[in-house]
């Protein structure tokens, strides 16, 4: 009797209701029905019959009461799982970056293989002074990996009067005869250039002061001198920097630094320049410091100067790209003519 009552006012309310619930309600409940006799011993539901139920369920939220053989929970979960599998279709991507030109590939190759000392950063500030816009990131794809590359991890920082600082210091290069060469070097802090350079077999203080003053006319002294404590400043070349207005700057001890400019292009001398070959005597570190000065200052590009060279180098869009040997063939200059 209380199910005939219930009947009753289930029909009674069906009156108040609209025609496109009661059509969707009829519509659930024919499709219950289907399923009970399509299954009459245990209950399945194919995706089909999932979906009806979820695109019933979005046009007329209120049949979840019409409903009987699951319960209503069933239908929101397949529907909140609809809509996750919809946006996760919906955002997957459909392809990555396009490929770079075979052209530019092939150019990155060579550059790796005609430089085995140059990593991406190098690679890419070339490909930027050839009007080639790629990201460095792609280059690093593309270059040819080599296990001996050597890493650029040192950095340094100077934030205050650039301009007019330079340092200065020696390094010593071995020759064929198992003797030692010293190379003497000027270094501007401001666009890192190389300002000067000799090569001597006994550096005195003398000898260190006449390169001062060669290195610097009295036009363009640099207000700052470092240099680290090496016997061979002695007093006749702090003399010298006095009576030129420079202000010596020395490092304090164990301390290379200090004077990390000019310590990083020994180093880059030394890793990209004698390091591979054999020196026969002074006059042949002098060409080699030569040749190796002018590519620092004019061909060479550097991290600090936004992938220029320390002698601005000016953007070639127009031309066919070809290599010019530096130091035999160790790197190489790449331009558009």
């Amino acid at each position: 009797m209380i199910a005939i009552g219930l009947l009753f006012v289930r029909l009674l309310c069906d009156c108040f209701r609209s025609r496109q619930q009661l059509e969707a309600d009829i519509v659930v409940l024919r499709h219950q029905l289907n399923i009970l006799q399509r299954t009459p011993r245990r209950l399945h539901l194919r995706w089909v019959d999932r979906a009806l139920f979820i695109w019933l369920y979005r046009r007329c939220p209120r049949i979840l009461d019409a409903i009987t053989i699951m319960r209503p929970e069933t239908v929101v979960r397949w529907h909140r799982m609809g809509f996750t599998a919809y946006w996760r279709w919906k955002s997957c991507p459909r392809g990555g970056r396009p490929r770079i030109a075979k052209e530019v590939r092939d150019l990155i190759r060579q550059m790796t293989l005609e430089n085995p000392l140059w990593g991406a950063t190098k690679i890419h500030g070339e490909l930027l002074k050839l009007g080639i816009e790629v990201a460095q990131s792609t280059v690093s794809i593309y270059i040819v990996p080599r296990r001996d590359r050597p890493l650029q991890t040192w950095k340094t920082f100077l934030c205050n009067h650039m301009e007019g600082i330079a340092s200065i210091d020696l390094f010593v290069v071995p020759t064929i005869a198992f003797r030692q060469l010293f190379a003497f070097l000027v270094l501007g802090h401001k666009r890192r250039r190389m300002l000067w350079f000799a090569v001597s077999r006994n550096p005195t203080a003398e000898s260190l002061a006449r390169q001062i003053t060669e290195a610097f006319p009295w036009d363009s002294t640099p207000k700052y001198l470092i240099r680290d404590n090496d016997r061979a400043f002695g007093v006749a070349f702090k003399a010298r920097l006095r009576a030129m207005g420079i202000r010596d700057r020395p490092t304090s001890f164990h301390s290379p630094w200090q004077n990390g400019y000019v310590e990083r292009l020994i180093g880059s001398i030394r890793r990209e320049c004698t390091d591979h070959l054999i020196v026969f005597n002074a006059e042949h570190l002098r060409r080699i410091l030569a040749e190796y000065a002018v590519y620092y200052n004019q061909v060479r590009t550097h991290v600090s100067l936004g992938k220029d060279a320390p002698l601005t180098r000016p953007v070639e869009r127009r031309g066919d790209i070809v290599a010019f040997p530096v130091l035999g063939g160790l790197h190489h200059r790449y331009a558009r003519i």
